[in-house]
């Protein structure tokens, strides 16, 4: 889904008041009432909001644990997926990084390279790799969201277009044989959209529940995804969808196991 930017405007007030009058939402953004209800069909049509007489409020579909909740959730697939992210990055490659927690996550595994070039709206990755190792770190710009330090907005997405990189690094909310990679968030898709235009090979690091799960809003066809790493193999419909797409899988709980086995021989 392409959202308007009036899509947009309801979808941040919404955030913010959780439900809303249409009339109140009228007003608020300096529209007829008529404008807010036929924007308010589509993203009720995409799952993005319910309506109910005289007013709207956020869909379950559209709600999202907060950055720290989900940083606390799967964290061992999570660092398992960053490590196997991290062993295909060469020190002194340049990377754009979103504001995933398992992104987070992989911006901890690169601690220990060297002379990286790292462009992200995070700042939960900007922090654990400036100042160190001789890495340059640059932070998009941007009001902060609160619930997650991450920079959005048309100021993010134009100052992510001044790069261009080895690699971009993201995360998504669900995985399956119908639609792909998908999110809540449609600032995230945007900036998601824009990073993989940006690099030479893309990487989603996403662990083994968000397969099957559904979400409001598709990143893309699988194709601008080069390489899906996660810490369990696919279920078998949606390792063919994405395999069809020519998106390499790479487990790296699989990787693990090669290893143990290849030290014990």
């Amino acid at each position: 889904m392409h959202a308007t930017h009036r899509e947009k405007e309801i979808m941040d007030e919404l955030r913010l008041l959780g439900s809303c009058r249409i009339q109140d939402l009228a007003k608020r953004l300096e529209v007829s009432e008529e404008t807010i209800r036929r924007n308010i069909k589509k993203l009720a049509e995409n799952g993005l909001v319910r309506k109910v007489h005289g007013g709207v409020y956020l869909s379950d579909a559209a709600q999202e644990a907060t950055f720290t909740q989900r940083m606390n959730v799967g964290t061992d697939a999570k660092r398992q997926i960053a490590a196997q992210v991290a062993s295909r990055i060469t020190h002194g490659s340049s990377l754009i990084l979103d504001i995933g927690s398992t992104t987070a996550y992989v911006a901890q595994a690169l601690r220990g390279h060297h002379e990286l070039f790292i462009v992200t709206n995070s700042v939960a990755v900007a922090q654990t790799l400036a100042t160190r190792n001789k890495n340059r770190v640059f932070l998009a710009g941007g009001e902060l969201r609160s619930h997650d330090a991450g920079a959005f907005g048309k100021e993010a997405i134009a100052y992510v277009r001044q790069f261009n990189v080895n690699y971009a690094i993201l995360s998504t909310a669900a995985i399956n044989a119908t639609n792909g990679f998908m999110l809540h968030d449609m600032q995230e898709a945007e900036f998601s959209r824009e990073i993989l235009s940006r690099a030479e090979q893309s990487i989603v690091a996403a662990d083994a529940s968000k397969f099957g799960r559904e979400a409001p809003i598709c990143i893309g066809t699988p194709d601008i995804i080069d390489i899906l790493v996660t810490d369990k193999s696919p279920p078998a419909d949606i390792h063919t969808y994405l395999s069809e797409y020519g998106v390499e899988i790479d487990c790296a709980s699989e990787q693990a196991s090669a290893g143990t086995a290849n030290a014990a021989e």
